[in-house]
């Protein structure tokens, strides 16, 4: 068997089997997520608490308007309804599976990506072995659902434009995010066609919608309502004020803890002004940039969310997944410029488990442990975005083919002029 054969058919083996053991300890974990070094059941508590509360509303034709928690799209309405596909099983459990099979998808995506000519398996890699830093967390939230929707947007856009813009309307329409993976689509012929379906892919989507349930847009009126997150970076901001004598305190409201108290209205604004910011500047770029390469829509998309992100007023655990599914797609390219990007994502990821489930309640109470980590995690998380975006306008090289060496021309011996 020829020896570059045999080596990936190790690595695809190899991926195969760590993907199987880290996704039987998340399940592990799962089934001991009462443990209180695990969040004390509280984590999966979202999913046979809230998202079957909201099943048994969407079943019904409605989407949960009246419920301050709704914040969603109305895709999202679908995705919930998703465990009716296996009544054999309970609601929690037909959840879990079909979030493993989304999960997989994304896997499976990433090695056929990556497997091709001048790729690599390394952004695979990452997926499998970076989201078990989360612990059990993915299984219980629908983000890797979204994520997977991603993936296949990104995955698609070189081969397929159309396909690509229509996956990346999907996921916008389940968590808005993925539309701004469509930013880094080549300009010309391939970015129109990339857009344009996915606006006629949103608009037929959200009319099936909005015959399918009542309010469809309700989740825009909660969304204008929410505060700043105690995990956001405007919520360290204020942790760290806490320690200079703020007077705040953090309260659960619209599905996370936020901070109440003075100048809290004001970070919240200083917020959207760095999201507006961030904003600018991909657009700044995307006017300006002159060099691309194969991997610049992938890098392009991982820089967006990221941006967006950081500057946002609310930062969960489960963003975390977005980002590691965005940097394993770049990784699938040789022509990437985020490598770096996605090491401190990983290590950004690995301290974010620390802090949620194991010790939330520092973070809480804002006592100098959960300050240091919120410190840690989000200093880990902006500098990956600056270092990003200064990467997106310098990407790598493309490799130079060697030339084929050539045989110099043979020099004609003049002929002897015959004798007369």
């Amino acid at each position: 068997m020829d020896t570059t054969k045999h080596r990936r058919l190790l690595s695809l083996a190899s991926l195969a089997l760590a993907w199987l053991a880290t996704r039987a300890l998340m399940l592990w974990l799962l089934v001991h997520s009462s443990s209180p070094l695990l969040g004390g059941g509280r984590v999966a508590g979202e999913v046979w608490g809230l998202y079957r509360h909201w099943y048994d509303v969407l079943v019904h034709g409605g989407l949960p308007a009246n419920d301050p928690l709704w914040q969603y799209p109305p895709g999202a309405g679908p995705v919930l309804l998703s465990p009716a596909l296996l009544p054999d099983l309970t609601y929690f459990q037909a959840f879990v599976a079909l979030t493993v099979v989304a999960d997989a998808v994304i896997l499976l995506t990433l090695v056929r990506a990556g497997a091709r000519p001048g790729r690599s398996l390394l952004g695979a890699a990452l997926w499998t072995g970076g989201l078990p830093l989360l612990l059990h967390i993915p299984l219980v939230r629908y983000d890797v659902q979204v994520t997977a929707l991603a993936v296949l947007s990104l995955a698609a856009l070189s081969r397929s434009p159309r396909a690509g813009g229509a996956f990346a309307a999907l996921g916008a329409l389940v968590k808005v995010w993925p539309a701004l993976v469509l930013l880094g689509t080549p300009r010309g012929r391939e970015s129109g066609s990339a857009w344009r379906s996915a606006a006629v892919t949103a608009a037929c989507s959200l009319a099936l919608l909005a015959l399918a349930f009542r309010d469809p847009l309700s989740f825009l009126r909660q969304q204008g309502a929410r505060g700043v997150q105690i995990e956001s970076l405007g919520g360290t901001a204020l942790s760290l004020a806490s320690h200079a004598g703020w007077p705040g305190t953090a309260r659960y409201r619209y599905g996370a803890m936020e901070f109440v108290g003075p100048y809290v209205s004001s970070v919240a604004h200083a917020c959207l002004a760095l999201t507006a910011a961030a904003f600018a500047l991909l657009v700044l770029w995307r006017v300006r940039a002159r060099r691309h390469t194969p991997a610049t829509p992938y890098d392009a998309a991982l820089c967006a969310v990221l941006l967006f992100t950081v500057t946002s007023r609310v930062i969960s655990p489960q963003y975390m997944i977005w980002l590691l599914g965005l940097a394993a797609v770049c990784l699938t390219s040789r022509h990437t410029s985020q490598r770096p990007v996605a090491v401190l994502l990983l290590a950004a990821t690995a301290v974010s488990t620390v802090i949620y489930p194991m010790h939330y309640w520092e973070v809480i109470s804002c006592s100098w442990t959960g300050t240091t980590l919120m410190v840690v995690r989000n200093g880990l998380l902006a500098w990956a975005a600056g270092l990003s975006y200064r990467r997106l306008w310098r990407p790598a090289p493309l490799p130079t083919t060697p030339a084929t060496p050539t045989c110099p021309p043979a020099r004609r011996t003049p002929r002897t002029p015959a004798p007369l």
